[in-house]
């Protein structure tokens, strides 16, 4: 318990069904986790003083314990689903946070986008209706999402209201207003919309569902065409008068 290492421990019982389907399962994850985290089961027939210190009352009770701190595991019963689950609330590999960049270009799309699983697409409002202090608000916020979900490596893109006309049109954004959001998937030409509130409990939900394939998606008959456009200089908006 009082261990840096992270611990994911099953508790089973040897006459139980779903823990003999879940045996592989964890026995594969834990493989594909050798020198990250460390994985344990525990008989609770056997060692049921220890189990119930731990509030265990059904079978398999999966938790994760790091330095004395206790999680319930919520995730799936396949391998991929135990690896994702600790890759989301754990950080062990070193991987640096994404960069939340402007798409200004094709160029930079291709890069950002197209390059990755998953592409999250923010579209911010524009200058004039969210000034300086608004908008990097708004990137403080992409920010800190990019860094809670560095481990899925998706790319991070932002535009400002209606300068990729093109790229909201195919992301359904636009009618629900600014700020929103999307997230793309290149290879597979789907996409899933931000139905939540633009703020981080909603896009931290959007996004964990992504994480575990859930939420609903739709398809995209082709990538949007991106228009270069000038990056902003990080400045208040100006109106402009004709004398």
């Amino acid at each position: 318990m009082k261990s840096d290492d992270v611990w994911m421990v099953e508790f089973f019982a040897p006459w139980c069904g779903h823990c003999k389907n879940l045996a592989p399962h964890w026995a594969s994850a834990a493989t594909q986790m050798k020198g990250k985290v460390k994985f344990g089961a525990l008989d609770a027939t056997v060692h049921s003083s220890t189990a119930n210190r731990y509030g265990v009352r059904g079978y398999p009770t999966i938790k994760a314990f790091e330095r004395g701190q206790e999680k319930e595991y919520d995730g799936g019963r396949t391998s991929s689903d135990i690896v994702q689950w600790v890759l989301n609330n754990y950080d062990v590999e070193k991987i640096p946070p994404p960069e939340i960049v402007q798409v200004v270009s094709p160029e930079v799309f291709a890069e950002h986008c197209e390059g990755h699983p998953i592409c999250v697409v923010a579209i911010l409002p524009d200058i004039l209706d969210c000034q300086s202090e608004c908008r990097n608000g708004y990137i403080k916020l992409l920010t800190k999402m990019g860094e809670n979900f560095k481990k899925m490596k998706w790319g991070w893109i932002w535009a400002e209201a209606m300068a990729q006309p093109k790229l909201e049109t195919a992301l359904g954004i636009g009618g629900f207003g600014y700020p929103a959001m999307a997230a793309v998937n290149s290879k597979k030409l789907k996409y899933s919309l931000l139905t939540r509130a633009f703020s981080e409990t909603g896009i931290k939900e959007f996004l964990r569902d992504l994480s575990y394939g859930k939420g609903s998606t739709a398809p995209l008959s082709k990538l949007p065409e991106i228009k270069k456009t000038e990056p902003w200089d990080g400045k208040d908006g100006q109106v402009g008068f004709n004398l």
